[in-house]
């Protein structure tokens, strides 16, 4: 049927084995091999894929290590640019009270002049920092909100309901709708 015949194989330190070698195979018995072969051209395939996507992972972490950088440096680029605004807005404020203090030292100087130039430079702050998104918290008729208000105080008053606002004390601030200062308040409690 067939011939068998050994086959001797040595190693590099000079070991050696024999096996039987089948010369006429069955179609078979070379399917494993083949098997064998297809099996390490899939594995070097998948090695190669593994190796191509590992590679896209490394350079994705690097592209988005950069961005990351970047982001920061034009966060603190731009928080440099709006506070060199805000304080360009405010030096015609501050040539204000200088001019208001030099006046106040004159001999020409009058109460009624004082009170109109503080005047002025409260509004031009006001403007400045409304430019900015400043707004102010509404106390006047309202009720208090812990969200917006800081009751420091109660006071009774049977004209006015529970929880109502009596006096503010200091003035709240929003900006862009984030409180940065509640208003200090005094409340109606009349229980």
């Amino acid at each position: 049927m067939a011939d068998e015949k050994k086959v001797t194989v040595e190693n590099e330190d000079g070991d050696s084995a024999e096996f039987d070698n089948n010369l006429a195979s069955s179609p078979e018995e070379i399917k494993p091999e083949n098997n064998d072969l297809n099996l390490l051209a899939e594995l070097e395939k998948v090695k190669a894929e593994l190796n191509e996507k590992n590679d896209r992972l490394l350079r994705l972490q690097a592209d988005f290590d950069n961005f990351r950088k970047r982001a920061a440096k034009d966060k603190i680029e731009l928080a440099a640019v709006i506070e060199q605004n805000v304080l360009t807005d405010l030096l015609p404020l501050l040539d204000n009270l200088e001019r208001g203090v030099n006046a106040a030292n004159s001999e020409n100087a009058t109460v009624e002049s004082l009170r109109k130039g503080i005047s002025m430079i409260q509004t031009e702050t006001i403007n400045a920092l409304t430019k900015h998104g400043l707004e102010f918290i509404e106390t006047k008729d309202k009720m208090f909100d812990p969200n917006f208000h800081q009751a420091v105080g109660a006071i009774q008053d049977e004209t006015k309901e529970d929880g109502a606002i009596a006096a503010e004390f200091q003035r709240g601030y929003i900006v862009r709708g984030k409180v940065i200062r509640a208003s200090m308040v005094q409340v109606v409690n009349n229980g």
